[in-house]
C-alpha cells in the first residue's frame, strides 16, 4: 500500500533550486517579483505560501526486485564493466595482482553474466549467484581451464544452490 508524504512548497526552496536550474520558470518569476506587485502575484500563483501543502503517495516497503533495482536484470543487462567491478569488489585483483584471469575469460568469448557466475561460485557469493541465475546465467559454461561453475563452487552447498536455481 502506498504511504502519504506531505510536501511543502516554500518560495525560498524554489529560489534555491531555480539558481541550480536556469530554465526553471520560477527563476523568471523571482526576477519579476522584485519589479512590482504583478510579479509578486505571479509568484503566488506558481508557488503558494509555505503553509500550502500537498499530499503525494509513494509506495514504500516494496522489495528491490519489484522496484526494478535488483534481481530484475536480464542476461543481456550485464557487460564487461560488471565483470571488472565484481572482480575488484571481491578482492580478486588484490589477490591475483593482475586482470589476466578476467581478461582470459573475456577473450574466450564467454558472456559476462556467465563469467560473473563462475566468479561468484568460486567465491561462494550466494546472493550474487541467486541474482545471476535469475538473470539467466548458464552454469554449464566452461572457463579457460574447462571448469564449470559447479566445478569452481566453493562447497556442496553452493553446488546445490546453483542446481536448485537452474530448474
Amino acid at each position: 500500500m502506498a504511504s502519504p508524504c506531505i510536501i511543502s512548497c516554500s518560495p525560498v526552496a524554489i529560489a534555491a533550486s531555480s539558481r541550480c536550474h536556469p530554465p526553471c520558470p520560477h527563476n523568471r518569476t523571482f526576477q519579476r517579483a522584485a519589479l512590482g506587485r504583478k510579479g509578486l502575484s505571479q509568484l503566488r500563483l506558481l508557488c503558494p505560501p509555505s503553509s500550502a501543502r500537498t499530499i503525494a503517495w509513494f509506495k514504500f516497503g516494496t522489495d528491490s526486485e519489484k522496484a526494478g533495482i535488483y534481481g530484475s536484470q536480464g542476461r543481456n543487462d550485464f557487460d564487461r564493466d560488471d565483470v571488472e567491478q565484481y572482480f575488484n569488489y571481491m578482492g580478486m585483483l588484490a589477490t591475483e595482482g593482475t586482470y589476466d584471469k578476467m581478461e582470459a575469460l573475456l577473450s574466450k568469448g564467454i558472456h559476462p553474466v556467465d563469467i560473473l557466475l563462475l566468479l561468484a561460485a568460486s567465491e561462494g557469493d550466494k546472493p550474487k549467484i541467486q541474482e545471476l541465475m535469475k538473470a539467466g546465467a548458464k552454469y554449464d559454461v566452461t572457463d579457460v581451464e574447462g571448469r564449470t561453475a559447479l566445478d569452481r563452487a566453493q562447497d556442496d552447498q553452493i553446488r546445490t544452490l546453483i542446481m536448485s536455481l537452474s530448474k
